[in-house]
């Protein structure tokens, strides 16, 4: 199953396979080229595949739980005053994903979208520390009765060049189900009220739509 955000890419992808692999047989005589660039243009395909894709995942909506919105890498768990919405200390955790990671972003928690707004900005690598706050990014408040106010924004990274961001304010949203999308190399950062119980470490490898990553007890 593949994202609805990579069927232009796939079918491109699709299309410039299927042409390099007719002409090379009439334009490369010699066998080993030949078969090099037809495995080239195969691999490259796989790679377009493979960043799209959207597994399945059954979420069983818990409003005691928060769910990690993306798969990859947990890289930050710390306190930090939050500037853009909050104005006061709120409890960070980042989640960094790498180029082979599932690349869509999944609304951790359901409720009322309270703020979502796009920020135009650099391209950091994704684990800058000042990638929050000055790479193009997205920021997404989702409020709810068991946490209250929960922030998570969506960056940018040294390659990505598009954030796709579902979530409008007004809308009421399904924990699990489909928020955005991310292309390549990027960072999810959720900000969560002081008092709520992590249940990550560091370097742990988090699953989107299937980790617990906070609960409020």
């Amino acid at each position: 199953m593949f994202h609805k955000e990579g069927t232009q890419s796939i079918l491109l992808g699709s299309i410039f396979t299927a042409v390099v692999l007719l002409l090379s047989d009439y334009l490369i005589d010699q066998y080993w080229l030949k078969i090099g660039v037809q495995i080239a243009t195969l691999l490259l395909l796989i790679i377009i595949l493979q960043f799209f894709r959207n597994p399945k995942r059954n979420v069983i909506s818990d409003e005691n739980i928060i769910l990690a919105p993306v798969d990859g890498k947990v890289v930050v768990i710390e306190e930090v005053f939050e500037g853009e919405y909050f104005k006061d200390k709120r409890l960070q955790i980042s989640i960094f994903m790498s180029p082979i990671n599932v690349h869509v972003t999944r609304y951790g928690l359901s409720g009322l979208v309270k703020f979502s707004k796009y920020h135009p900005g650099k391209f950091l690598v994704a684990w800058h520390p000042k990638a929050s706050e000055e790479n193009e990014r997205t920021t997404i408040v989702i409020e709810n009765e068991t946490f209250g106010e929960v922030l998570y924004r969506q960056i940018a990274g040294a390659l990505a060049r598009r954030i796709v961001n579902y979530a409008q304010e007004g809308m009421q949203v399904i924990q699990g189900t489909d928020a955005g999308f991310i292309k390549f190399g990027s960072r999810v950062d959720i900000f969560l009220p002081l008092g709520t119980t992590i249940n990550v470490s560091l370097n742990d490898k988090a699953v989107g739509g299937k980790t617990v990553i906070a609960t409020k007890l």
